[in-house]
């Protein structure tokens, strides 16, 4: 498979345009710095951090309503991963919904206003990122989100406050 596929922006009157999927593949190689052979490299060609920077690059370039990520960044370089992130988080601050799905809690915290965690079948009450802790979503992932588990969570962060007030005095 190339890196041009049937996309809005390469076909016109329902016919692809190869010209113009060769000029999107371009343009997607430069603005994601692809490392590749051009816009007819085959995508096997690529290294895996290049074949998923063009692959984002080529969605977000289709500027959609509503983008779905699973694993970003997983497999890819720092650069790369700080890329993707970045690109993701400018798609959520021009109002475009993003739903990320990772095990990465640090990207999570960086790309999302809301968190939810899947464990055990279950989906859990969604969350503020500034009221979320990592603490609490490992919890999470452990299937524990219920109402006593909630109330514990709460305890232990008084706690910890209480302890760190009587530090400071």
């Amino acid at each position: 498979m190339g890196l041009i596929r049937y996309e809005r922006k390469v076909e016109t009157v329902g016919f692809f345009s190869p010209l113009a999927g060769m000029e999107y593949a371009e343009q997607t190689i430069a603005e994601f710095r692809v490392k590749a052979g051009g816009p007819d490299a085959v995508a096997r060609s690529l290294s895996g951090g290049n074949l998923q920077k063009f692959i984002v690059g080529r969605e977000i370039r289709q500027r959609p309503r509503v983008m779905i990520a699973a694993q970003p960044t997983w497999g890819v370089d720092v650069g790369a991963a700080a890329q993707i992130r970045q690109a993701l988080i400018d798609l959520r601050d021009a109002g475009v919904a993003v739903l990320v799905v990772s095990e990465e809690l640090d990207e999570l915290f960086e790309i999302c206003d809301r968190l939810h965690v899947m464990a055990k079948g279950h989906l859990s009450p969604s969350v503020d990122r500034s009221d979320a802790t990592v603490a609490q979503m490992g919890e999470w992932m452990s299937g524990l989100w219920h109402d006593d588990v909630q109330a514990r969570l709460a305890d232990m962060a008084d706690t910890a406050q209480e302890a760190a007030d009587a530090n400071d005095a």
